[in-house]
């Protein structure tokens, strides 16, 4: 009786993966008939598909660049970072997550007149200031640039927080060794 009740469910289906399933399988239709799951959103992020991978090895590069750099300051919000910059010296920047979908990051400085924000396009792997002709294949060679033209918008980061001496110490001997942890562990001096 179980048999027919679970073919005519078939029959009456009328789908071919049904039949197919309920034949081949000790559980007939159990799949079928179990509500879709919810597809699970990405996890969220600043950073948009990569049409290539030059433009993700170059962005990936240059976030952990950022990272090290101590000016980078990841999804802080326009707000916060004027707030931060309001009371510095005039030309102090730092980095920040851009809150556009199809923009990486934001310079935020201290102009004369306040806090500013320009978001930093990245377009045929190269990085500019948003309405600027000038542009770089490196993120730091637009701040460089900026830092050493004659306007001196840019003149020093504005740091999270200052690395000891140890510390850069310890990440220059690291990246000597190629970041090898066995042979930076050799290293005979505590650093």
């Amino acid at each position: 009786s179980s048999g027919s009740s679970s073919s005519s469910g078939s029959s009456s289906s009328g789908s071919s993966g049904s039949s197919s399933s309920s034949s081949s399988s000790s559980r007939p239709d159990l799949l079928d008939h179990q509500p879709p799951l919810p597809l699970l959103d990405p996890v969220p992020t600043h950073f948009p598909l990569f049409p290539c991978k030059v433009d993700f090895l170059l962005i990936t590069r240059t976030a952990a660049m950022l990272e090290r750099s101590g000016f980078y300051w990841g999804p802080l919000g326009v707000e916060e970072a004027h707030s931060r910059l309001k009371d510095v010296a005039t030309g102090t920047f730092l980095i920040r997550d851009s809150r556009q979908k199809d923009v990486f990051f934001t310079l935020s400085y201290r102009a004369a007149s306040g806090p500013v924000s320009v978001r930093i396009v990245y377009k045929g792997q190269r990085f500019s200031l948003a309405g600027s002709e000038h542009s770089f294949p490196c993120l730091f060679f637009l701040l460089e640039h900026y830092i050493h033209s004659s306007k001196k918008s840019l003149t020093v980061p504005y740091r999270k927080q200052r690395p000891t001496l140890q510390e850069l110490c310890r990440k220059q001997v690291a990246e000597s060794c190629g970041g090898e942890v066995e042979r930076v562990a050799r290293f005979p001096y505590r650093i």
